[in-house]
């Protein structure tokens, strides 16, 4: 049976035309079937002319149901329209990074011809990542609903207007403040907009939901992390006309008049990454953020590993206690009578003798 992996990548871009020329090439010469969407086939053949590789054009030749794999060519952009295409299927996503940081993508561009070779070998693992499920009521009524891999973004549109907002936790009201808007993220979306709003960064095997408040004017206004099974809502205040604006993963958005209201809860369908290399997230973190780990010594040597000898024992001896008020006055009366001695004999107790003086 043939094994199907959909190319999906940023045509607008000409690098991301060549890698997908030489992705479907490589994937083809490995034993595997190329898939493109026909109107990215069509940009790639505007680009190279006739393309003699055998490549088959989504749902026209093989439906995405058996598609085995997406490669994505590009950045974080990119894998989040994928992940829109996928919704709906259980089909992994393996990202190659064609952008700036890729956080979501698992290899370079210069690994391309070692990442189809694991595809072709199986040699990756699938692990899920949780998103949340989005929707938007008005007086009552739900007027939207959608999902999101990274964040929900509550933004003002306009920007001389500061958005009034309560924010609510499993059904009760925690604050309200004015603000440039408020973020709510899963792990996966914590280091793209929560980050740069001042979010903490969360490991994805940590299953939570961050709020981040974005240029909030308020004391009280800080990052929070609460438990997936919360209920997140956020409702903008009817103090002013200001209007909002709600983002999902900056891809699909809807207006937020006076009186609207967010919701947020953890989605029952997750996001599955395809991933070659067993990579700790803080080494992904380091080498995606460029962090400064310099004069880093490692671990200490595990007790059971060094062979040492036997522990000194140091013996401290105990001070002298100190003299009390009458201990020092009898001091002085028993001294004094032998200081008058010595003066009267400086020969050391000899008598002094007056004819021997000269």
């Amino acid at each position: 049976m043939s094994r199907h992996v959909l190319v999906l990548a940023h045509t607008g871009r000409e690098e991301s035309l060549r890698a997908a020329w030489d992705a479907c090439t490589q994937l083809h010469s490995s034993g595997l079937v190329p898939v493109l969407q026909k109107s990215e086939l069509a940009d790639v053949e505007r680009f190279f002319g006739a393309v003699d590789t055998p490549i088959e054009i989504l749902h026209d030749d093989v439906s995405l149901e058996d598609v085995e794999l997406v490669m994505v060519l590009g950045g974080d952009g990119t894998i989040l329209r994928a992940a829109e295409l996928v919704r709906e299927v259980d089909v992994p996503l393996l990202g190659v990074n064609l952008g700036h940081v890729g956080f979501l993508a698992e290899s370079e561009r210069a690994d391309l011809a070692q990442t189809v070779e694991w595809i072709a070998s199986r040699q990756y693992t699938v692990e899920e990542r949780m998103t949340i499920d989005v929707q938007v009521w008005i007086k009552g009524q739900k007027i939207w609903h959608t999902w999101a891999l990274n964040e929900a973004a509550i933004e003002k549109a306009n920007r001389e207007r500061m958005l009034e907002v309560v924010t609510e936790v499993d059904e009760r009201p925690l604050t309200s403040f004015g603000c440039d808007g408020v973020v709510l993220a899963t792990p996966t979306g914590s280091t793209a907009y929560a980050f740069s709003s001042g979010g903490p960064v969360v490991w994805p095997e940590v299953e939570a939901l961050v709020i981040v408040p974005i240029s909030a004017h308020a004391l009280f206004a800080k990052p929070l992390v609460v438990s997936p099974r919360s209920k997140l809502a956020v409702e903008i205040m009817n103090r002013t006309d200001a209007l909002g604006v709600l983002w999902c993963d900056g891809r699909r958005s809807v207006d937020l008049p006076p009186g609207a209201r967010v919701e947020v809860t953890r989605s029952a369908t997750p996001v599955r990454l395809a991933r070659t290399h067993k990579t700790p997230f803080s080494a992904r973190l380091v080498r995606k953020f460029q962090l400064p780990i310099h004069g880093w010594r490692g671990p200490a040597p595990r007790s059971g590993e060094v062979h040492t000898g036997p522990i000194p024992v140091i013996r401290t001896l105990s001070p002298a206690p100190l003299p009390t008020p009458r201990d020092a006055s009898d001091s002085r009366e028993t001294s004094a009578p032998r200081d008058a001695e010595t003066s009267l004999n400086p020969g050391h107790g000899e008598p002094s003798d007056p004819t021997n003086a000269k």
